[in-house]
């Protein structure tokens, strides 16, 4: 009994430590401060060196982890924001339009996101896996056209990192206007049809917290 005690007391201040780097990381993300080195990263996350290097191999896995639990959060703000729309074609045109508009709203995050982006791909949190369900949902409802779920999310992909670099380089474009005219053109790629495409890409957004 005694033991289980310790072992769940260990595991307990493990999560703290992990979570206190991750999200230490996270403001130095949201700060611009990416060439921060460890030491500047654990004093701020009140963890010594040595317990970094129980969760972290490097600096750059801390930033792939304090990244996809970011994106993981924002998904789960996004399930919030979709969750009673019926049309499947809707929910991943929404979105795609909120996550586009983060590269303006999250500049640093969105840097952090082009660098590591179709390594997130893969990943089982964050944007990617709620994209492939949103796009297998509307497959089944017959919204979506696409033969291979798994191409349609390549393409998606690459069109959120593609328009990230965009906005980053030409920043007087209207990044609102860029991103509901992508996802109207992807709406339209995946089996929408245009006038409908049009229309769901222009519907209001809700208003989303992203701080």
């Amino acid at each position: 009994m005694t033991e289980n005690v310790t072992e769940n007391r260990l595991q307990r201040r493990k999560a703290r430590t992990r979570a206190a780097l991750i999200s230490a990381a996270q403001d130095f993300i949201a700060n611009g401060k990416l060439n921060a080195p460890i030491l500047e990263i654990t004093q701020s996350a009140d963890v010594g060196m040595g317990s970094f290097y129980n969760h972290f191999e490097s600096k750059e896995a801390l930033f792939h982890a304090a990244l996809e639990d970011a994106l993981d959060t924002f998904g789960q703000v996004l399930d919030s924001h979709t969750g009673d729309l019926d049309d499947p074609a809707h929910v991943f045109a929404q979105s795609f339009r909120l996550t586009g508009r983060l590269h303006r709203r999250l500049p640093e995050l969105s840097k952090v996101l082009l660098h590591n982006g179709f390594e997130l791909t893969k990943s089982g949190r964050g944007l990617a896996p709620r994209a492939r369900r949103d796009i297998d949902a509307a497959i089944t409802a017959g919204r979506f056209t696409v033969a291979d779920s798994e191409m349609a999310l390549v393409i998606v992909a690459g069109a959120v990192l593609a328009l990230g670099q965009l906005l980053h380089a030409e920043p007087e474009r209207d990044d609102a206007a860029a991103t509901d005219q992508i996802a109207e053109d992807l709406l339209r790629m995946l089996g929408v049809p245009p006038d409908e495409a049009r229309d769901i890409s222009r519907r209001p957004l809700p208003d989303v917290s992203v701080d």
